[in-house]
């Protein structure tokens, strides 16, 4: 049944509260839900958080979200990972009723000695529920002073309205009618699950030598090699170091430089098309040394603070053991041959996807072997490459059975594709995805886009921003110059919790493989591709700054709390990021010239109470990336030199008086 006090609509719930909504251990979420009654006595609610022993938190009361809209909310944190519930529970509340109907009546004089017993009354049923180290003799107090006839009816009264009476009653109300709802699921990941900042770079690349003339074969890096290159990686600030396949490449229909389909005997093909007679999914390719020298690699990374992510692609060579022993994992065609990926009007003729049709469980049982194999060897981190041309249920087998065993390994979702089903791999497991962040360029494009991650997807899709890919170099970057580098490393870095750069990134490699692509020419996908990290011209010191203002400013760990700011300038974006300490409140407000090549002056209309502002308040604010300060209030100048300064990067605080 409904309930004495209806408790509808109740947030954050996924698939109708099916499965579980997601958080992270130490972030802060919203509880809410429409709650009301008949008649006209005020109610109260609370949130009820249980850890995954069941045990309740504080005790956390909700409040109006917006007058007259009966919808109730409040802010929970889970502190442990696990699968926690959360319960609402809405109640009816004489005393503020009573308090609501005595502060009318009594100075109208409309039985005001009726209406102090009555008071009187109820906060003696309401002192049974305190003690006396919470303040019981504050509310016994009060209600011997309704009965005082010593004194005027409105100075008795003035004693049941107190202050002091108001936060006893905060913590230990009178509830009548107590209405629950049913408990829903929180799954609650480690911290890294949400906020994390990740380079992407080929182990190949690093240490390899190339003949510019081409007639000597070039010499692969190796995963030793590779390890030279994380000291650099660990200094500016990265927390994640993501590898794209490090397994054998087929032979077959290998391609060639910038994805030509004939390949040179020197060439050394895509690591997506995994698999050749030295061994498939669970192997290392032998130009990049032996799994020995992966562990080698894995402990140097966390020596450096770097936790490692593996690329994990569900795909083969057609020279991949699988072909052979298992042919039904594979489409046939009517002239017998076996169907190679297509992404019209891209054609992988070296890649073999998988047919999930005929052996369902004995793909995903290789699939977790797979996995664990490289857990074992210490990964905790897969970025998965195309979730979405798999089916939703076999990630949903695999993930559920991986945080089953072990919960602290984390998947990151690869799918560039429709909503629908971006939304589903999150659902069913993926702790992050990357996202249209790299097709987001204009300011109502963003502010769109991140209201929509933030507030409508927050509950079962966490974003990761990566500013470019292997596959994507947007136009943005390839026609901004070096400000839009810069441009939308502060965006991705200050707007969502994860982020991530593709080696050469801060080189400011931006040359398309032709004019309308968004490949890069000489693709490192298809050759190796030696870089020169001793180059002066580098935006490594400002990914450096972005990443050390992350780690200080709790703020810039939360993906929920972004608001944006009006600005008369649609080239000028402005929005701020606020977190409640123990201690206090971090406010982080970010200015962004999204014109990489021009200045633009601009007002910002803040809005004050997003800072946690009153409405006259006046804040200084301290540009974290300049070291200026200013004093701001509701209107305020900028101007934006993008070869000078693209953005402000504000910390902010409530000037003195």
């Amino acid at each position: 049944m409904i309930g004495r006090i209806p408790v509808l609509d109740p947030s954050p719930l996924v698939d109708g509260g099916r499965r579980p909504a997601k958080a992270v251990v130490g972030e802060a979420f919203e509880v809410s839900a429409t709650l009301f009654r008949e008649g006209h006595d005020l109610i109260g609610a609370n949130v009820v958080l249980r850890d995954p022993r069941g045990r309740a938190g504080e005790w956390t009361p909700m409040r109006e979200l917006a007058p007259g809209t009966d919808r109730w909310g409040a802010v929970v944190v889970p502190t442990s990972p696990g699968r926690w519930t959360w319960t609402v529970e809405a109640w009816a509340d004489p005393v503020a009723t009573w308090r609501h109907a005595a502060e009318i009546k009594v100075p109208a004089g409309i039985e005001p000695e009726l209406m102090l017993e009555e008071g009187a009354e109820l906060l003696e049923r309401a002192a049974r529920g305190v003690t006396k180290k919470d303040g019981k003799a504050h509310v016994l107090a009060a209600a011997e002073m309704l009965r005082d006839a010593s004194l005027d009816p409105l100075t008795r009264l003035q004693g049941a309205l107190s202050p002091q009476l108001d936060a006893v009653l905060a913590r230990h109300p009178l509830r009548e009618l107590v209405t629950s709802s049913r408990a829903h699921a929180v799954q609650v990941d480690r911290p890294r699950a949400l906020f994390g900042s990740w380079y992407e770079f080929f182990p190949r690349s690093e240490g390899a030598k190339v003949d510019p003339t081409g007639h000597r074969p070039p010499v692969s890096g190796t995963l030793r090699t590779a390890a030279e290159r994380l000291p650099a990686i660990a200094a500016m600030g990265f927390d994640v170091v993501y590898l794209p396949p490090i397994h054998p490449i087929g032979r077959a229909f290998r391609k060639g430089p910038n994805n030509s389909l004939e390949a040179g005997p020197y060439d050394v093909g895509s690591p997506w098309a995994i698999g050749g007679p030295e061994g498939g999914h669970d192997a290392v390719h032998p130009d990049l040394g032996t799994i020995e020298d992966f562990d080698r690699f894995v402990a140097r990374a966390q020596d450096l603070g770097l936790e490692v992510a593996l690329d994990f692609a569900l795909q083969c060579s057609p020279d991949h053991p699988w072909v052979e022993k298992h042919p039904d994992w594979f489409t046939q065609r009517a002239d017998g041959s076996i169907a190679y990926a297509e992404n019209p009007p891209k054609k992988y003729q070296d890649i073999y996807p998988i047919n999930f049709d005929k052996d369902f469980d004995g793909l995903v049982a290789e699939t977790l072997r797979v996995l664990r194999h490289w857990m074992d060897h210490g990964v905790r981190i897969f970025r998965v490459d195309n979730p979405h041309t798999k089916p939703v249920v076999f990630w949903e087998k695999v993930l559920g059975e991986i945080a089953r065993t072990d919960p602290d390994v984390l998947f990151l979702a690869e799918a560039f594709t429709r909503p629908a089903m971006m939304r589903a791999l999150g659902m069913v497991g993926f702790h992050q995805s990357y996202t249209y962040f790299t097709w987001r360029n204009a300011k109502q494009e963003l502010t769109e886009y991140l209201t929509e991650l933030s507030q409508e997807t927050a509950a079962f899709m966490r974003p990761n921003f990566f500013t470019n890919t292997p596959d994507i170099l947007h136009a943005y970057l390839q026609h901004g110059g070096r400000g839009a580098f810069a441009v939308r490393a502060v965006l991705a870095a200050t707007m969502a919790p994860s982020w991530g750069v593709y080696s050469g990134y801060e080189l400011f490699e931006n040359v398309p493989v032709k004019p309308g692509s968004e490949e890069y020419l000489d693709s490192e996908k298809y050759q190796l591709r030696p870089r020169d990290w001793t180059r002066a011209d580098t935006l490594a010191p400002l990914l450096t700054t972005l990443n050390r203002l992350r780690r200080e400013h709790p703020a810039l760990h939360e993906l929920r709390n972004i608001r944006f700011h009006h600005v008369d300038n649609e080239q000028v974006i402005a929005y701020s990021k606020r977190a409640r300490l123990g201690q206090g409140e971090d406010t982080v407000l970010v200015v962004v010239n999204l014109d990489p090549r021009r200045t633009n002056e601009a007002t910002v209309h803040l809005d004050l109470a997003a800072l946690g502002l009153a409405e006259h308040d006046e804040a200084d604010v301290h540009d974290l990336l300049s070291g200026a300060s200013y004093r701001w209030g509701r209107q305020n100048y900028v101007r934006l030199d993008p070869h000078q300064q693209t953005a402000h990067i504000f910390s902010v605080r409530r000037a003195a008086t």
